[in-house]
């Protein structure tokens, strides 16, 4: 059946209003990355565009030598994947049994959980009970108090109601535990929705910075949010850059050194997303919809 005109006039709106979206997040990016492999002439007199002037890769490499960007990168790293772990566990481990109806009072345990999700203690009480329990100034502190998402646990909890209980039956007639059930029949099933949220786990532990600042007290903890916001704020930094290697540092300017900072910071995602970004309409359609 072809369109009719008004469709295909209502299509062509859409895609335009897309497209421009679309380059409203994608010409910044551009623009950060022309920046950072930019000589400091062209960027002082405000001639790059999208296109690096006078290229050079001098911003990157005096961003390895002169900070702590490794360090950082690895933190990062560690928080991110440690975190995002801990968080599909326990999400999962939660999710399932108050999906079965046979579970005993799920009704009033998911009444309880969403109750913490519109009603929270707060900050100053939070920073209390953490550093009552000696997480101040390890990771834990970033991990623990944020275990489980109480939305992520509610799309995934629909998900799993909508797994055939036909499945599980037959599987314990065949002699599997719950634990094989859930490993080899619903994990299985749940892909989708289990990439999905798993990136958005990721992406939260990734850009972290409000509690990397208040629980983390030792610099070199530091991940890479933290260490590009000390350098887009602190003029100090950039002078002690340039102290250690004047010649170097004559070739670029703040912008370019923080503009690479920006880069390094965003790509890892950049890489990351396109390979699930194939669950991510998928899993969040299923997950949220039941029926």
């Amino acid at each position: 059946m072809k369109d009719t005109r008004g469709e295909k006039v209502f299509y062509g709106i859409n895609y335009l209003i897309l497209a421009l979206a679309a380059l409203s997040c994608l010409l910044p990016i551009i623009h950060i990355v022309a920046l950072s492999l930019s000589g400091s002439e062209a960027i002082t007199l405000g001639t790059v565009g999208l296109w690096p002037r006078d290229f050079t890769w001098t911003a990157y490499g005096k961003l390895i030598e002169d900070t702590n960007v490794v360090g950082a990168f690895r933190n990062s790293l560690v928080i991110t994947i440690v975190g995002t772990a801990l968080n599909m566990a326990f999400t999962i481990l939660a999710a399932y049994p108050l999906s079965r109806k046979h579970f005993y009072a799920r009704r009033m345990l998911t009444l309880a959980i969403v109750f913490t999700m519109l009603f929270t203690a707060g900050l100053i009480p939070n920073y209390l009970l953490a550093k009552s329990l000696g997480l101040v100034g390890n990771y834990g502190a970033l991990w623990l108090p944020g275990l489980i998402s109480v939305y992520n646990l509610l799309v995934l909890k629909s998900f799993f109601e909508n797994i055939p209980e036909e499945l599980e039956d037959a599987a314990r007639i065949d002699g599997s535990g719950e634990w094989r059930i859930i490993l080899q029949i619903v994990l299985p099933l749940s892909i989708p929705v289990i990439a999905t949220i798993a990136l958005f786990y990721g992406v939260a532990h990734w850009n972290s910075f409000f509690n990397v600042l208040i629980y983390i007290n030792d610099p070199d903890r530091f991940n890479l949010s933290v260490l590009v916001q000390n350098m887009i704020q602190s003029q100090s930094l950039m002078a002690e850059m340039a102290m250690l290697d004047p010649d170097a540092f004559r070739k670029l300017t703040p912008e370019s050194i923080r503009s690479a900072g920006i880069v390094v910071m965003i790509l890892p995602m950049l890489l990351v997303y396109p390979f699930l970004q194939k669950y991510f309409v998928k899993g969040m359609l299923i997950g949220s919809v039941k029926g």
